[in-house]
């Protein structure tokens, strides 16, 4: 026999989706959305964006989750991303969108204060890289050449020394 549900039992429950595995960063400098796998440290997202980033687009600072009305929630380079729910969004933060939230007195002052504004994200100026050039070349022959001048003159000198000493003796 099969049982009949009791008029007291509930209806059976819709299973809810579970929760996506992923975080989307919208970056504001290309305009374009990133994902990341949820826990992913906000620091290596940011060098992510960054790296992707073409030459004349604003390099990101930091990434913030946002929602209106509410008061921006930052992720150090070391937080972990994550979603905060309905309306909030992750999205980079660039040194221009600082500059204007903050006075230009007060920008600059804390540019000088922290120079690598974040710890573990590279800066723009750090991701271009040439440190070979003609000049250093030329610099560092110069180093050798004189080394080796210097050299020879001591060499010469201590060679002619005790005849430098003799000449002298005579001459008293």
């Amino acid at each position: 026999m099969a049982q009949q549900p009791s008029p007291s039992s509930s209806p059976p429950r819709r299973k809810t989706p579970p929760p996506p595995q992923y975080v989307e960063v919208n970056c504001r400098s290309s305009g374009k959305t990133r994902r990341f796998a949820a826990g992913t440290d906000a620091g290596f997202a940011v060098a992510l964006i960054n790296r992707k980033l073409k030459g004349t687009l604003v390099a990101a600072s930091h990434i913030e989750a946002v929602k209106d009305e509410e008061e921006p929630i930052a992720f150090g380079p070391t937080s972990l991303l994550s979603n905060f729910g309905e309306g909030w969004k992750l999205q980079t933060v660039t040194l221009t969108d600082l500059s204007s939230e903050v006075g230009d007195g007060q920008f600059q002052q804390m540019a000088m204060h922290t120079p690598g504004l974040v710890s573990g994200v590279p800066s723009p100026a750090s991701r271009i890289s040439n440190p070979i050039s003609f000049v250093y070349l030329v610099k560092i022959m110069f180093a050798f050449i004189l080394i080796f001048v210097l050299g020879a003159i001591f060499t010469l000198f201590l060679d002619n020394l005790p005849a430098f000493i003799l000449f002298l003796k005579s001459i008293t």
